[in-house]
């Protein structure tokens, strides 16, 4: 009995949904101010944490149903908030005393009407992953949240849906629903190989899973088909768990030993060796062929 309780203890696996780049309110427009990702998440009773940037916002042809959407996105019980920067500045290019700058002034219509659900806004995720182009910027911004009551927030698996949502709207637009389909379909299978992989390299150096943190984006992509990923996750034996319930796991803890501005899963970032991670991050699945066939359309037009 003891050995079979082993067995599905190390078999389990969970998984923190993140979602940046909220909200985007010309996809709004787009599809006729219906918000189909958050009406699936809400449908599943998934625990999401989001990432805000509050100047989409201001780009939509109404402001009035872009606060009554960023709203909906805050109201909903199965989300947390999180700052993602104002205009989703790139740290290493803009510098430290901008950035805190565009930091704070991201915070001041969500925490207003995070308020009023109860709903504190204490995550912080830096755009594109870009902590800073050195050493010294890195702690700047760790000092600063720190002081600022935010948590940085990390990532371990992600699908570059924010790429791939370009070639599925081509064909939606295009009303090519075949190869639409097509994509969708090829998104979700990408994803789950970028799932194994991450949790692979995890069982040979820890000998254990992460609870892993996925990012995406609300995007066309993902509003279309983020329930067939939830469904696939889940048969995959993923349990979805809260952002609190996945940085619980001691694997966050490690030291991060990558001191540059690219924006990389954490679990590379936690490998001391920069050979050793330039080969496992050479031997991840890639998005090659999506980007491939989005050229090949770009250039038809």
């Amino acid at each position: 009995m003891f050995v079979s309780v082993a067995i599905v203890a190390r078999g389990q696996r969970f998984v923190s949904i993140t979602i940046d780049d909220i909200p985007n309110v010309r996809l709004y427009q787009q599809v006729e101010y219906q918000n189909k990702l958050l009406h699936t998440i809400d449908s599943l009773h998934l625990p999401v944490a989001l990432f805000i940037n509050e100047a989409l916002i201001f780009q939509g042809d109404s402001l009035e149903r872009s606060i009554a959407l960023f709203n909906e996105w805050i109201k909903s019980p199965n989300t947390t908030l999180g700052n993602h920067g104002f205009t989703h500045a790139m740290y290493s290019a803009v510098g430290f005393e901008a950035f805190k700058t565009d930091i704070l002034k991201g915070e001041s219509i969500s925490k207003e009407l995070g308020k009023k659900q109860q709903k504190s806004e204490y995550y912080f995720r830096s755009p594109y992953n870009d902590l800073g182009k050195d050493s010294l910027e890195h702690q700047q911004l760790s000092s600063f949240l720190k002081s600022s009551g935010y948590v940085l927030t990390p990532f371990t698996t992600h699908s570059q849906d924010w790429l791939i949502t370009d070639l599925y709207a081509y064909y939606k637009n295009k009303h090519m629903l075949a190869d639409a389909g097509r994509i969708g379909k090829a998104f979700v299978e990408k994803t789950l190989v970028y799932f194994d992989y991450i949790d692979s390299l995890c069982r040979k150096s820890k000998n254990q899973s992460v609870k892993q943190i996925y990012l995406m984006h609300d995007n066309l992509l993902n509003a279309d088909y983020f329930h067939q990923l939830a469904a696939a996750l889940a048969k995959k034996g993923y349990q979805f768990i809260t952002l609190d319930e996945a940085l619980a796991d001691p694997m966050y803890s490690q030291k991060d030993y990558y001191p540059g501005k690219d924006g990389f899963s954490w679990v590379y970032r936690w490998i001391k060796d920069p050979a050793q991670r330039q080969w496992l991050m050479g031997k991840a699945p890639d998005t090659q062929a999506f980007e491939r066939e989005l050229d090949s359309v770009k250039h038809a037009k």
